[in-house]
């Protein structure tokens, strides 16, 4: 049971809230228009019996009281007054619409019926005829007591009507009146008014209930519009995240990487000065060592010749530390534009190997930061030493433009290729440490017929 129940809830959650108003909606209302709808046709239906009933009480009192003598002093009627009762009753309009009547005294007896068995006769005192002695004029529409049964065999409708009989100056009453008038123009105009108060009822319950029903749908899609659209920013934004979540693991291992790679740049360099400059400086400070600087024997010429030696060592480890230093320091390319970056690094390339490279830009492109500039320079520096190295130098070219809201630079050449996996060598790994450290990309493409480097930025215009 707890199961079906937890099913049947279930179910009801996954409907709209539109659906589950017309469900539950429908059904209150439908119960509410129920006990409105009874409650007030049993109002009307009271109040039109009341009315139809004082009006006939009203009309057969002022013929019936006429013939009535002073009740409070005789306890019967004497037979003149029954026979005017009899031929009253009898004919005419109101014998037409009287099936039966009876005058009642206090203590519950007949004094006058229109059957003459009844007469003399004492009954108990029912709820009607004790309001009726207390002053009020009641009715029942086709409902009969047990001694009754004459009533209920003519087989038409009838109105029960009970009357106070009112002494004329006191207004005590003094006897009741009971009588049962055809009813049958009264059923129709009943069952009219109480059809009229069901259709008004229904009318304004349905008219409620789609009136609330179209509030709640709209409200429903506004709702649901709304959870679709907070359901695709969640969506939007736990793909955010787990981007986020990559690139900062992607930056992490970057960062590990270009801080080994530093170390590998920092041993290279010092390697460089030591095999190179250090070297040649070593060597000039042998020769200052030699004898022909000690020994007051030597001629001028040998001190010349060796004079010229050391300067020429020197001038070699100067020459050294200044490619170094050409490596290491950067031009002013922080407040240089991205198409003047890149000439720059084309024009030192080929003033520093005499070879030519084919550049091509678009006549605009965006400011990238400080960072994307100095990443932008050191690749085409790089990449075009490559191909200087191990492509010959053949059909170097650079070409940088915008591709789906990106910056790309694209450095290549037509040598004969290399296999990164074995030839990726520090410089190549170091770009792309600084390049995927800064959220870029980098591609290398390589074969027989040539190699292309790319990189592609994802910059914001500076302002």
């Amino acid at each position: 049971m707890t199961g079906i129940l937890q099913n049947l809830a279930r179910r009801w959650s996954e409907l709209s809230l539109a659906l589950q108003f017309v469900v539950a909606g429908g059904f209150g209302l439908l119960a509410v228009m129920l006990v409105v709808g009874a409650w007030v046709t049993t109002q009307i239906r009271d109040g039109v019996i009341r009315n139809s009933a004082a009006t006939t009480a009203l009309y057969v009192d002022s013929v019936i009281a006429p013939l009535l003598p002073d009740l409070r002093r005789s306890e019967e009627l004497s037979e003149s007054v029954k026979q005017a009762l009899d031929e009253t009753l009898g004919q005419g309009a109101l014998g037409k619409r009287l099936v039966s009547f009876r005058l009642w005294r206090r203590d519950g007896t007949v004094l006058y019926a229109k059957e003459a068995a009844l007469i003399g006769r004492r009954f108990p005192l029912n709820e009607n005829l004790r309001a009726a002695f207390e002053g009020s004029v009641t009715a029942q529409f086709d409902t009969f007591d047990e001694d009754e049964e004459n009533e209920r065999a003519v087989g038409v409708p009838l109105l029960e009507i009970y009357n106070p009989v009112r002494e004329p100056w006191s207004g005590d009453v003094v006897a009741v009146t009971e009588f049962f008038e055809v009813a049958t123009d009264f059923k129709a105009t009943l069952a009219s008014a109480l059809l009229s108060s069901w259709l008004i009822v229904a009318g304004t319950t349905l008219a409620a209930f789609l009136l609330l029903s179209g509030i709640v749908l709209r409200a429903s899609r506004t709702i649901d519009d709304q959870r679709g659209a907070l359901r695709r920013q969640v969506t939007e934004l736990q793909g955010l995240v787990t981007q986020n979540t990559a690139l900062r693991h992607r930056v992490q291992r970057a960062s590990r990487r270009a801080t080994a790679l530093n170390e590998r740049y920092l041993r290279r360099i010092g390697a460089d000065l030591h095999d190179g400059p250090a070297q040649l400086v070593a060597l000039a400070a042998l020769r200052m060592d030699s004898p022909v600087f000690t020994d007051e024997g030597h001629g001028s010429e040998g001190r010349s010749t060796e004079v010229a030696m050391i300067r020429k060592t020197l001038e070699d480890a100067m020459r050294e530390i200044r490619g170094i230093c050409t490596g290491l320091v950067l031009p002013q390319i922080e407040t240089a534009a991205a198409a003047d970056v890149l000439r720059l690094a084309v024009e030192e390339h080929e003033r520093r190997t005499g070879t030519s490279v084919t550049l091509t830009q678009p006549a605009h492109l965006p400011e990238p930061g400080a960072s994307e500039k100095i990443s932008i320079y050191r690749f085409v520096q790089e990449g075009l030493n490559n191909a200087y190295r191990h492509g010959r130098g053949k059909d170097q070219a650079v070409r940088a433009g915008m591709k789906n809201g990106r910056l790309f630079v694209e450095v290549s050449d037509g040598g004969p290729g290399f296999d990164p996996a074995r030839s990726e060598g520090l410089g190549l790994a170091g770009l792309r440490e600084r390049v995927e450290s800064i959220g870029g990309q980098f591609e290398t493409l390589t074969g027989p017929k040539g190699t292309k480097l790319v990189i592609r930025l994802s910059v914001e215009e500076q302002a």
